[in-house]
């Protein structure tokens, strides 16, 4: 896969990622906590906020290495010319399934959905444990944390982009895991950037989020779709 093959695959994945209304439902839960102990420091919200984002950052990073080890280790231990054959279009269905699960949500939404949403059980635990931040050190810790619970609606894309990925080996690999994950959190500093220069309120970020969070399933949808159907088809 050449450079410019990997800069359309991934940059489509991870910007389909990165409109996943999950991410920006946690920040928006991780900025109010800290607003609700510190209403008049506006510095905290920004380190705090900047550091739950760096703690995605690193924990997604991390999980990308997993994943490309996993999907290294399969290869080493079935020792088969096609299996990358067969990897590729099963990632590229894999993908066309997740869009089709966001398209679907466009039309038929339904909070919690299957590697589209964080299931609902999840979602109390996860309040809980961002209830206990009171500092940006503490936003840092528990973000890591805080990634798991992120992983059933956002690790889709990541398991594709990294499957595409494994072949050219850690290394190779690196600088594209640590782009993807840089258009990933671009949404959240935004967000987190325009709380504190009071250009929104954290609550006006939450609400803008419930009245269009059709509409960014089905751009996610349809990002993950059509990368899925290219790849399948041979177009990418």
């Amino acid at each position: 896969m050449n450079d410019a093959l990997s800069f359309t695959r991934i940059t489509a994945l991870a910007l389909a990622d990165s409109v996943n209304p999950c991410a920006i439902a946690v920040l928006s839960i991780v900025l109010i906590t800290i607003l609700i102990q510190n209403p008049e420091k506006k510095k905290r919200v920004l380190y705090g906020g900047l550091s739950f984002i760096a703690a995605v950052y690193v924990g997604y990073l991390f999980y990308g290495v997993i994943i490309m080890q996993f999907f290294k280790t399969l290869d080493d231990a079935i020792r088969e010319s096609s299996f990358a054959y067969y990897l590729y279009n099963g990632l590229a269905i894999f993908a066309m399934i997740i869009g089709a699960l966001n398209i679907k949500d466009y039309f038929i939404y339904k909070p919690g959905g299957i590697f589209t949403e964080m299931p609902m059980p999840l979602r109390p635990r996860m309040k809980q444990l961002i209830k206990k931040i009171t500092s940006p050190k503490g936003a840092f810790v528990i973000g890591i944390f805080v990634t798991l619970f992120l992983l059933p609606c956002t690790i889709g894309p990541y398991i594709v982009a990294s499957g595409l990925l494994f072949q050219k080996g850690l290394v190779g690999a690196l600088p594209w895991l640590l782009y993807y994950n840089i258009l990933f959190i671009i949404p959240m500093l935004i967000i987190v950037f325009l709380v504190y220069r009071g250009f929104a309120k954290v609550e006006e970020v939450s609400g803008w989020k419930e009245r269009n969070i059709r509409y960014l399933h089905l751009i996610a949808g349809l990002l993950l779709f059509l990368v899925g159907l290219s790849l399948l088809m041979g177009w990418l």
